[in-house]
């Protein structure tokens, strides 16, 4: 038996936050191309159609790696399969500091997207062992905080490190934060079955929350094929939603302040001073959504994937503000909107990924969030593809307008398609 003297009171929570360090330094490195887009661009002699060349990679190779991550984790582990992914996607992003031309930076943005979708997989990995069912909406809430503060850490970071050196040393600077932060999981995380950390007190108050399909494998190798997973009406009923769901969430990292720049006229300081603050909102997005479902759970008798839903639909419908972003003459007031738009996503998309741990067996939840992952991302990659080849032509105002629609539909789909898993 574990000594209580060197037990951790609440390890639970340290390790989320340990996680949620992860992801940050995972959106800091994918964020840095958009805020320092303007300046490469002008360097490298870049078109817009370039740059979404550039754009679209990513979400077409983090839609593939979504796939092949789930699968890694669930097989090596999330210790080792995700330190492993982190050092890649690190010097990946560093290595963008090198780029000549918009072929080797978009050949660098596959090998990105191939590694960061590692993020959100470990992510609900972790939230699925180590936590009840009636804590893992907060869980998965703070983890992916993460993805809206590193995002929110971008502008002012990168615009310093090109004031200070040059476009390519931002690229540096972020993929080194990651291989420090890859270094720390290795040597501070253990899985809940053997570390020595945990106390047996909150062991079995975490065991006795859980699900019985999240206790026990699928099989006797405690491996399921993807295709298991695919061909369940739960999986479609999540995957759906983020595939409608996750262009508004590159929209603001890869076009905001391209937007901001190009068609408001803000200048670089600029961008630095206000850029951060729909991921600052967003961080707020995570937070509520997982109090939010807390509460309709304690409060209202609602069950978990009932609260889910409604916090979902809460969050579409607040998205239906993304449409007046291009209607609005002042600038401050169209960067309020871009606010609304980062804390109703991140309220919507938090909910949906991490329902993946309350449908799936723990042995699936990996391939579940990774498959997911791809249909998500895939709508991302469609997405940019079509805005980088229309805005000269339309301009951004029909994709806002999209972008604030498409979650209505997500909503529906979710409550259309999933159902709640009946334990024995």
């Amino acid at each position: 038996m574990v000594n209580a003297r060197h037990t951790i009171k609440g390890l639970r929570w340290w390790i989320i936050l340990l996680v949620m360090l992860g992801t940050i330094t995972n959106y800091l490195a994918r964020s840095t191309l958009g805020i320092a887009a303007p300046t490469f661009m002008k360097d490298l002699h870049l078109s817009i159609q370039q740059y979404s060349y550039i754009v679209s990679v990513f979400p077409a190779a983090y839609a593939i790696g979504g796939i092949l991550c789930g699968y890694l984790l669930d097989y090596l582990g999330v210790k080792f399969g995700y330190a492993l992914c982190a050092v890649l996607w690190s010097l990946l992003n560093m290595l963008h500091g090198l780029a000549q031309g918009w072929p080797l930076l978009a050949f660098l943005r596959g090998g990105l997207g191939l590694t960061e979708a590692a993020a959100i997989p470990s992510g609900m990995k972790v939230t699925a062992e180590w936590f009840p069912a009636r804590e893992r909406g907060l869980a998965g809430g703070l983890f992916n905080i993460g993805t809206s503060v590193g995002a929110m850490l971008a502008p002012p970071l990168v615009v310093w490190a090109i004031l200070h050196y040059n476009w390519r040393m931002a690229f540096v600077v972020t993929g080194a934060i990651g291989l420090v932060w890859a270094l720390i999981w290795l040597l501070c995380y253990r899985p809940l079955a053997t570390n020595p950390a945990l106390s047996d007190e909150e062991r079995d108050y975490i065991r006795a929350g859980q699900e019985a399909h999240l206790k026990t494998a699928c099989d006797d190798k405690g491996r399921s094929s993807v295709l298991s997973v695919v061909l369940q009406r739960n999986f479609w009923g999540i995957a759906l939603p983020r595939f409608l769901a996750d262009p508004a969430w590159g929209t603001l990292g890869y076009w905001m302040p391209l937007y901001l720049i190009t068609v408001r006229h803000m200048e670089l300081k600029q961008i630095a001073l206000f850029a951060w603050l729909p991921f600052l909102t967003a961080d707020l997005g995570c937070l509520f959504s997982g109090t939010m479902c807390a509460l309709l759970i304690r409060y209202c008798n609602a069950g978990v994937i009932n609260a889910r839903r409604i916090t979902f639909s809460f969050g579409a419908v607040l998205m239906l503000g993304a449409g007046f972003v291009g209607f609005v003459d002042n600038v401050y007031t169209a960067i309020a909107l871009f606010c609304l738009i980062g804390f109703a996503h991140q309220c919507l998309s938090t909910t949906v990924i991490t329902m993946s741990s309350d449908l799936f067996a723990r042995d699936q939840v990996g391939r579940a969030a990774g498959c997911a992952v791809f249909v998500g991302s895939s709508g991302n990659f469609l997405f940019s593809l079509v805005m980088g080849g229309l805005i000269a032509s339309v301009g951004y105002s029909p994709f806002f307008v999209c972008i604030g629609l498409m979650d209505l539909f997500g909503a529906m789909l979710l409550w259309g398609l999933v159902r709640e898993r009946r334990e024995a």
